[in-house]
């Protein structure tokens, strides 16, 4: 086992007018569960191929343990990968897919099948080792991959997005199970996605990727209580946290029909900004009765969960322009679609960030 280092590490492919990872710094500790998160285009996939020796550093270095890798061979970083796609050899049975790359290391027959047999059980395998991946589901052949991987007892797994060709409910009893597994095996372990309900289940900690730079790293309570700026804010957390640009007066911050006190001691680091973005969890949200101070909104969607309620609504901001709002509701009391929604919000749990560097301002306590 080993841990992870990137260090002030870049990649800038040829021609290209700004490196799509620009100087990393992340530590990922020996046996955790890391997670690089970010939207299509963030680099996420990147930095683990990086890691994996598939791109080339430009700058900068990567180290598993105590070796630099940075310029190694794939082969010789001492790594597992699954990707997305399986890649399984369709003509290969799944015991010989997943003893695969041992024969090829010149492991001899005995401990090869010692091998397959451990993972193919602790995987719930065993009974499909002599079948081709042609008659396994999507789910089965993404447990070979994750197989082929653990025979070979490497110092780190690396997944990219190996849940994202499974539908919706096996994805996630999926990422229980790999989640489950990697624990038992201690594995140091980087994971990539897209989807962040998935980074936030899985990962022991979790780190947020935009263009190419790291956001932040935390845990992922940390990252939905103290996003560190308005993407990570906006990012994180589903339904979304509600963010809007509203003007700042002696009062507070206005938003519609709302005015939203400023907990005590924002005014000074708002330091005289006009405006701010405001964010507010759907959680935060209260209905209150009609003629009370809050927000007066139109419903326009209700997303009925059974045990929550999410409410879309609609409000017109200073501008003129509508924004959507989003409230979690109690789901046996759901306003109808149409309707007036009016809205209150606790001043010392919304979160404020400056409107021009989306920097945090304040952070409620949790």
């Amino acid at each position: 086992m080993a841990d992870v280092t990137y260090k002030k590490a870049s990649l800038t492919y040829p021609g290209a007018e700004a490196p799509t990872i620009d100087k990393i710094d992340l530590h990922i500790d020996d046996g955790e569960f890391m997670v690089l998160v970010g939207p299509s285009g963030s680099g996420k996939s990147t930095a683990l191929r990086m890691l994996a020796g598939l791109e080339d550093v430009s700058s900068g270095t990567i180290h598993i343990g105590d070796r630099d890798v940075t310029n190694m061979a794939p082969k010789d970083r001492d790594i597992a990968m699954v990707f997305q796609n399986y890649a399984l050899y369709p003509h290969m049975t799944v015991g010989d897919n997943m003893g695969f790359a041992l024969k090829m290391a010149g492991v001899d027959k005995d401990e090869r099948a010692r091998r397959v047999h451990e993972a193919a059980k602790l995987l719930g395998l065993e009974e499909y080792v002599d079948r081709k991946p042609k008659a396994l589901s999507g789910g089965q052949r993404q447990r070979v991959a994750m197989g082929r991987a653990i025979v070979r007892e490497p110092q780190v797994f690396l997944m990219d997005e190996p849940l994202s060709n499974l539908d919706a409910k096996l994805r996630v009893s999926t990422r229980a199970q790999i989640a489950s597994l990697q624990r038992r095996l201690g594995v140091t372990t980087v994971y990539v996605t897209h989807d962040q309900v998935e980074a936030m289940t899985m990962g022991d900690r979790v780190a947020v990727l935009e263009d190419g730079y790291l956001q932040q790293v935390d845990t992922p309570l940390n990252l939905y209580d103290k996003p560190v700026n308005s993407f990570v804010a906006g990012f994180i957390g589903s339904p979304a946290m509600n963010l809007f640009t509203v003007p700042v007066t002696p009062e507070g911050a206005k938003l519609g029909t709302l005015t939203v006190r400023l907990p005590q001691g924002a005014h000074e680091k708002i330091k005289g900004d006009r405006e701010i973005t405001l964010g507010v969890r759907p959680e935060s949200f209260r209905p209150v009765a009609a003629g009370e101070a809050g927000l007066e909104t139109t419903v326009e969607v209700v997303e009925e969960l059974g045990a929550d309620a999410y409410v879309y609504a609609s409000v017109e901001g200073d501008d003129g322009e509508q924004q959507t709002v989003i409230a979690r509701h109690e789901a046996r009391t759901v306003p109808a679609r149409g309707g007036k929604l009016n809205l209150s919000v606790d001043s010392e749990k919304v979160h404020m960030f400056s409107k021009s560097t989306g920097e945090s301002l304040f952070t409620p306590a949790a």
